[in-house]
């Protein structure tokens, strides 16, 4: 059995590509990726999905509309692929309570520092390596988390140190923490819950 999850992505998908990468492998025996939804109609992250021949949508938060109108655009969306799971790799757009509510313990966002350090609203991507450099930490990493109403303050999952290096810039720490962290630590992670939601399923 398998579980029906879509990936929300604003970027590179890089991410995306691990969780890819690892479906292909056959390390996410429970994943069936069944669509990917960008913030932005210009994100690779589409191209890679629809390399993979997956489901693609674009939907943009409109600066005007209320939160709750575009999660309940999210929604329709989502339901109508069945989706049972969701994962935030890379989306820079807040999500509003009814999303998180209707996928309470059922969506997973990736975040590259160890939570609680450098984490919240405003960091993303770059900042937070900036930020960890600033702060000269010797060790840095990634977490996987359920989404919960606070900037990344939903339960821990799982965590992975990286090494802060001498020397190192936020784009040079950024491809450590992706390559070290990231993209082991999401697959692994997103299998296990899917898992456990199927065995949940049959109980």
């Amino acid at each position: 059995m398998t579980v029906k999850t879509a990936v929300l992505v604003s970027g590179g998908g890089t991410n995306l590509q691990a969780m890819l990468d690892a479906k292909k492998a056959g390390t996410m025996p429970h994943v069936d990726f069944t669509l990917v939804v960008a913030s932005r109609a210009d994100a690779f992250a589409l191209e890679r999905a629809k390399k993979a021949s997956i489901g693609t949508a674009v939907l943009r938060k409109e600066k005007t509309e209320a939160p709750e109108a575009y999660g309940e655009r999210l929604l329709e969306l989502l339901r109508a692929h069945g989706i049972e799971l969701v994962v935030l790799a890379g989306f820079l757009t807040i999500l509003p309570e009814n999303v998180v509510r209707a996928y309470d313990h059922r969506m997973i966002n990736i975040h590259p520092s160890l939570i609680p350090a450098f984490c919240g609203e405003g960091f993303y991507g770059l900042r937070v390596h900036e930020a960890a450099l600033a702060r000269g930490v010797k060790v840095t990493g990634a977490t996987v988390h359920f989404v919960n109403e606070i900037a990344d303050g939903g339960e821990i999952l799982a965590q992975q140190p990286v090494a802060v290096r001498p020397g190192d810039t936020p784009e040079v720490l950024q491809r450590r923490v992706m390559e070290e962290a990231e993209w082991i630590l999401l697959p692994r992670t997103v299998e296990a819950v899917a898992a456990k939601m199927t065995e949940d399923r049959t109980a």
